[in-house]
């Protein structure tokens, strides 16, 4: 496995993540990357690189981050953002891993890609609710700033340190592990 495979593995797994926060974010930060020449994707994911794929992921991001800020519609936008980051987060996988065999890449992108963008949207859509039924919606625009502020910093650091966003992952991943585990219902002994 030769130093960009496992990059672009990094890649992957850290916009995979960023799509757990927002669907469309990621997509257009790799659109850009791709865009401008910063990253190569596979052959039959250029066509995100073109003009027109730039132009409409951004328009779709400037929306969908915006429509988050908008009380109740944003646990409306969760109940379908979770099948789809699942589904962003396998392609964004398929479009970034280079040089491995078809079944490793597919592998790869459903468990880490697809795996990964759905335990972190369901996290964020557990807790919007959560937030919901507590605050009445007033702290969802916080959890919204704090999630696409995560989306934008983890989406730049796996384009341009795939290296520093995989442990960027990692601690995303074991931040939700412990809110899990803390509000877990105990076990009576």
């Amino acid at each position: 496995m030769t130093t960009d495979t496992v990059l672009s593995i990094f890649l992957g797994i850290g916009l995979a993540a960023s799509v757990g926060f927002r669907v469309f974010l990621p997509l257009f930060a790799l659109s850009l990357a791709s865009y401008f020449g910063v990253w190569e994707l596979n052959d039959n994911w250029e066509w995100i690189g073109s003009l027109v794929a730039v132009l409409t992921l951004g328009v779709a991001t400037f929306l969908e981050i915006f429509a988050y800020f908008i009380p109740w519609f944003d646990n409306l936008l969760d109940s379908i953002a979770v099948p789809l980051a699942a589904i962003a987060g396998t392609a964004v996988m398929v479009s970034t891993v280079a040089d491995l065999d078809p079944v490793i890449t597919w592998s790869l992108a459903i468990i880490a890609g697809g795996g990964t963008a759905t335990a972190i949207k369901g996290a964020g859509a557990t807790g919007r609710l959560a937030s919901t039924a507590t605050t009445g919606g007033l702290a969802n625009p916080v959890l919204t700033t704090v999630e696409t502020g995560a989306a934008a910093v983890v989406s730049v650091a796996s384009i341009f340190a795939p290296i520093l966003a995989a442990v960027l992952v990692i601690i995303i991943l074991v931040i939700i592990f412990r809110i899990y585990r803390s509000l877990r219902p105990k076990a009576k002994t």
